[in-house]
């Protein structure tokens, strides 16, 4: 029942700061959807009854040119529909995408065949995803899903800056339960903000076909206290994570035989 109310949508009530605004915005919607739905259903079953044509009558009915009052209708109807749609729809996604607030903490994401890297900014120190361990495979080796995927923690109730970022191709940055993604586009930055609310593990994935392991390209997500946040912090910075993953790691930057990780090929 929860889930239907929540239009099947994934994620808990809360996740974000704006879920639950997209959640019911997206129950509206359809309920809106339906209820014109129904309304033209109807009138066509109407239609079809009322004017259907009777044994023995062979008359045409009365022919019609122009109906300005209907034409009118149908033509302001619509109209109007589609622009309470688009005022709804781009006052929620000015919110969502809003950078100007002040923010706790700022992790750069950014995404490479086919894995992701975190850098924790405010911290110095950095997490990575890398389920080919950096060697070429060879071109006939059949490649599984990774054994291990990355995990980005983030501390609950806290507003995070996202600059997501990406090495080589497009690629996109997409957790379901936050019911938000924004593209990895190469030598461009885009940014935004997200206060998760509900502590607990959560999926990631890139959302735009990137290359052969595309489907290998996944994350985890794990919202979790300041205490066990700050812990994770000093657990990188113990393993020797310090510092940032820097524009030096991308693949106009590396050498030749690197460029393009994971395929076998060089470029």
């Amino acid at each position: 029942m929860e889930q239907a109310q929540r239009g099947w949508l994934p994620g808990p009530e809360g996740m974000t700061e704006h879920t639950d605004t997209l959640v019911e915005f997206w129950v509206n919607t359809w309920i809106a959807a339906l209820f014109v739905g129904f309304l033209v259903w109807g009138l066509l079953i109407w239609c079809v009854i009322v004017y259907r044509k009777r044994k023995h009558d062979n008359t045409l009915p009365v022919q019609l040119r122009y109906h300005l009052p209907l034409e009118l209708l149908y033509t302001f109807v619509p109209v109007v529909m589609v622009g309470v749609l688009f005022y709804y729809t781009a006052n929620i996604q000015e919110e969502q995408t809003d950078v100007t607030g002040e923010v706790d903490h700022t992790i750069e994401v950014i995404g490479r065949q086919w894995a992701f890297d975190f850098n924790y900014v405010d911290e110095d120190v950095w997490d990575t995803g890398d389920p080919w361990d950096n060697d070429v495979i060879p071109d006939d080796t059949v490649v599984t899903a990774p054994d291990e995927v990355p995990t980005l923690v983030l501390p609950v109730d806290q507003t995070v800056e996202f600059v997501v970022l990406s090495r080589d191709v497009a690629h996109s940055f997409w957790v379901p339960a936050f019911i938000f993604k924004l593209d990895m586009l190469p030598g461009e930055r885009n940014e935004f903000h997200l206060t998760p609310g509900v502590e607990g593990t959560y999926i990631g994935k890139c959302a735009e076909l990137c290359g052969e392991f595309h489907a290998n390209m996944l994350f985890n997500v794990e919202v979790v206290s300041q205490e066990e946040y700050d812990q994770h912090i000093e657990d990188l910075r113990a393993a020797g994570q310090t510092g940032q993953l820097g524009e030096e790691l991308d693949r106009i930057s590396m050498p030749a035989h690197q460029n393009r990780p994971g395929t076998g090929e060089e470029d």
